[in-house]
């Protein structure tokens, strides 16, 4: 049990509960596996769209859309989870709703983009909620020292749900396809098979977690919305002491922004540059996976051996690699070298980001901030797929161009990544946990 030993847990935490967390990481990874990043994406450009020349772009839309969306609305729901103790709740409703409109997603047919873009919207908003909810988990279950290596368990975990998931789809693609049966009828049947099994493994979520949290009395008395709205400026106005999560969100903004274009583009870049059939494409994304799976188990522990910040910044350096070799290579050899490094990147960027922000998240907080973690990265899940979309419709369909371009992202994020003092962050989470309340609220500093 050396892996996953008990220290690394709060008191009173048991293993099986943090296996009941990263279950969830398992649950939803098939939705952006199969629907964002393999199989919908691709089908929804080629089969849906006809592969217009606006296609890319309304796929990026639909996806900006429902960022959007969560941006104006997470950090509100996130300070109402808080304080009305209610994470566990409002992630089993948002995973249900999830569930539901991602086998919606099995009505979508060629020529309905209006219908496939709404579903996508939908989907993918409560898809995020859930993603943030379960984030906020984090600094209750690990001890501040550990909190890389933990993450970094539900990160790793996860992708096998994420291959699971792709796993059984390929299965059957390859089945229909021998029979001659249209994709039209055989990508329906995929996103059943992601809706249940992302219903199922949640499941084990709800059974095995447990919500710490206590409702604050005064915010009960107030009502929840209007506490929380409150509580939310509170934390606003404290911006400056809190100085070292807003740069880590600023940072986050650009290179989850580049992370974000490789998730819900990777699949169409394959088969529309460099030649990968829709088969190939599922076996590039299983093994990306498994990369992702890798890096972010083993970088949990790097990152709490060598530091967060060093961490972090190495990945970004491997994303620039990954652009500059997906924008030059012309063989599916060559992407393959890509694909290999950004699964490695994939899942340690991702894993370390989470980490250093439950680091910087005061405990009787942690919704909350992570409903304001949610907001950068959402915002950057805006700019990156839709600047691709627009640059590649601008050139002319140039693809290329455009995942040269995302170079820049990761570039900008390591730059914002040296304004991070992460010491400075923990001590200003840790002052905040001793500050008393008053009227619902953190007291000021």
């Amino acid at each position: 049990m050396a892996l996953f030993p008990q220290d690394a847990l709060n008191p009173g935490v048991r293993r099986r509960e943090v296996f009941g967390w990263a279950m969830y990481d398992f649950a939803n990874s098939g939705y952006t596996t199969v629907v964002i990043t393999a199989v919908f994406a691709a089908y929804f450009v080629g089969g849906i769209a006809g592969k217009a020349p606006w296609a890319t772009f309304a796929w990026t839309a639909a996806l900006s859309i429902s960022y959007a969306i969560v941006m104006l609305t997470m950090p509100s729901l996130g300070a109402y989870a808080d304080l009305r103790a209610a994470k566990k709740k409002l992630l089993m409703v948002v995973t249900a709703a999830c569930v539901v409109s991602t086998a919606a997603l099995a009505l979508a047919q060629p020529g309905s983009v209006a219908l496939a873009m709404l579903l996508i919207i939908v989907s993918n908003t409560f898809y995020s909620y859930g993603e943030s909810l379960t984030a906020a988990f984090l600094p209750e279950l690990a001890r501040p020292h550990a909190l890389g290596k933990v993450s970094g368990w539900g990160w790793g975990f996860g992708y096998f749900g994420g291959m699971l998931a792709l796993g059984i789809c390929l299965a059957y693609v390859l089945s229909a396809q021998a029979r001659g049966i249209p994709a039209q009828r055989f990508v329906p049947v995929t996103m059943l098979v992601t809706a249940a099994i992302y219903g199922l493994a949640a499941l084990v979520t709800f059974r095995l977690l447990r919500e710490r949290a206590q409702p604050n009395p005064q915010a009960l008395r107030q009502g929840g919305l209007r506490a929380s709205l409150q509580q939310l400026r509170q934390t606003f106005r404290q911006a400056r002491r809190y100085r070292d999560f807003m740069w880590l969100m600023a940072c986050a903004v650009f290179y989850q922004g580049g992370v974000a274009v490789a998730v819900t583009l990777a699949a169409i870049y394959a088969e529309q540059v460099i030649g990968f059939q829709p088969q190939e494409t599922m076996v590039l994304i299983f093994v990306l996976n498994l990369a992702a799976a890798g890096g972010a188990f083993a970088w949990g522990y790097l990152q709490d051996r060598i530091g967060h910040k060093l961490a972090l910044g190495s990945t970004l350096v491997g994303w620039i690699a990954t652009c500059v070799i997906a924008a030059l290579t012309t063989t599916k050899g060559g992407f393959w070298w890509a694909a290999a490094i950004a699964g490695l990147c994939m899942g340690s960027s991702q894993s370390a980001g989470r980490a250093m922000a439950g680091m910087f998240a005061p405990k009787r907080q942690s919704a909350e901030f992570f409903g304001l973690w949610t907001f950068a990265i959402r915002f950057a899940s805006i700019v990156g797929p839709l600047s691709y979309g627009a640059i590649t419709w601008a050139t002319g369909g140039n693809q290329r161009t455009a995942i040269l371009s995302t170079t820049a992202l990761f570039i900008v994020g390591l730059v914002l990544l040296a304004k991070v003092d992460v010491q400075r962050g923990r001590l200003a989470a840790s002052e905040a946990d001793e500050q008393p309340l008053e009227d619902g609220r953190l007291a000021p500093a």
